[in-house]
């Protein structure tokens, strides 16, 4: 089985390349790797799509990759290949992002990315470090993860879905917040799985077995 993570300079994969290759080897051996090559999206069993930055940034530099969004529809949307959007590659999935402008998302889950705005006024934003997943839907990836347990985020925009059965979880945070969204073969999470400790490695190893 081959696990793609996309490469489209979107910042630092070698974290979220180490956890992956940890939980596959731990999971049977099965092989990982770091590509921007379309070929690699075409013969993967999963992919990944991780995005650290602004999102009109990533969304452009996906969209610069000669062949990808277009090797990612058919993979994902056609064949079915199990997916993982990680902070920016989940906000993607969206409509629409608004952060400092309106640019076009993947239209993969119904939705658009604004800007969180707190209840306190005292708490800041960025939304930064550890908070409580509340689980609002069952979901094979979530297999073993409970209420309660922490993940680790930094983000200033979430993603609001159109349909709450998109929702899997989110944080209270003076306000609910955005942290997994899911539809068919599709996941995202907004806090990153390789950063939070048991909880995320826990979900990489059922998204590397999860069969939709």
């Amino acid at each position: 089985m081959l696990t793609v993570l996309v490469d489209y300079e979107s910042g630092n994969l070698h974290s979220a390349e180490k956890a992956f290759q940890r939980m596959a080897q731990e999971g049977g051996g099965s092989e990982v790797i770091v590509s921007a090559r379309t070929e690699d999206v075409a013969r993967a069993d999963r992919i990944v799509l991780p995005g650290d930055g602004a999102y009109p940034a990533c969304r452009r530099a996906l969209g610069a990759v000669d062949g990808m969004i277009a090797a990612l529809e058919e993979a994902v949307l056609h064949r079915g290949v199990p997916f993982m959007g990680i902070c920016v590659g989940m906000q993607m999935l969206a409509t629409r992002g608004h952060e400092y402008e309106d640019v076009a998302g993947l239209d993969w889950i119904g939705g658009d990315v604004v800007r969180i705005a707190p209840a306190d006024g005292s708490l800041k934003v960025p939304h930064m470090g550890w908070n409580d997943l509340v689980i609002d839907q069952a979901h094979p990836v979530l297999d073993g993860v409970t209420s309660g347990d922490h993940a680790y985020f930094v983000h200033s925009y979430q993603m609001q879905v159109a349909d709450p059965r998109h929702l899997l979880a989110h944080v209270d945070y003076a306000g609910p917040v955005t942290a997994i969204v899911a539809r068919d073969n599709i996941i995202g999470t907004q806090f990153h799985p390789e950063k939070s400790q048991a909880t995320g490695l826990r979900m990489i190893a059922n998204f590397l077995r999860w069969r939709p």
